[in-house]
């Protein structure tokens, strides 16, 4: 059964002073956060000067193959502890504190209404650009955030919405491998933050 969710301390609206914030959303299960995930971050951020990245754990991805996932309190305190050493990083979890699908158009019209002083930055990887025309909302969508993708080698820049482009270490680490890992007794160090590591055989995560 789904526990509820603890949710941690929001950045105050007020921490950035004057100016328009500019602000990189980087979503996904989390499941686990690996070390790809903050390089990716990492520099997006530093590439297009950005204020902060918030990482976003969704809740009910709106894929058609959905994929199941460990209980989402696991989730937030592994992605707490992958980004506690970076200062510009911080957890968002609206999506988490919503009942449905999170489509991707909804929480960006939700946190522009909370936030209207920030630009946001949502940021995927090269291969996901292919899929954006499948987004719900797609067209309305690239008007209210701007896309940044991470290059990836052998898929194409060509795509019909705005996007811009970073480069950043290309890194063949995902969550299903890491998974996979633990549960056949293979190393995940160095895949993940070690403090992630811990906490993955401290909670005996995916040991089945």
């Amino acid at each position: 059964m789904m526990q509820s969710i603890k949710l941690c301390p929001k950045v105050k609206q007020n921490d950035f002073s004057g100016k328009q914030k500019r602000v990189g959303i980087l979503g996904g299960s989390f499941n686990p956060p690996h070390v790809a995930h903050l390089i990716m971050a990492e520099q997006a951020r530093v590439q297009l000067n950005l204020d902060k990245i918030y990482f976003m754990p969704s809740h009910i991805p709106p894929h058609v193959d959905e994929k199941k996932t460990i209980d989402a309190n696991y989730r937030v305190e592994m992605t707490q502890l992958a980004i506690r050493d970076n200062y510009h990083f911080e957890l968002e979890t609206i999506e988490l504190e919503r009942t449905e699908k999170s489509y991707s158009f909804d929480t960006i019209q939700l946190l522009k209404e909370k936030n209207p002083d920030i630009d946001y930055y949502f940021i995927i990887g090269g291969d996901m650009v292919d899929y954006l025309p499948t987004w719900h909302r797609i067209d309305e969508l690239v008007h209210e955030v701007q896309f940044v993708g991470v290059c990836r080698p052998g898929y194409p820049k060509e795509t019909p919405y705005p996007v811009l482009w970073i480069e950043a270490p290309q890194m063949e680490i995902s969550s299903t491998q890491i998974r996979k890992n633990v549960l056949w007794g293979q190393s995940i160090r160095y895949l993940v933050p070690e403090s992630v590591e811990e906490y993955i055989f401290e909670k005996g995560l995916y040991q089945e």
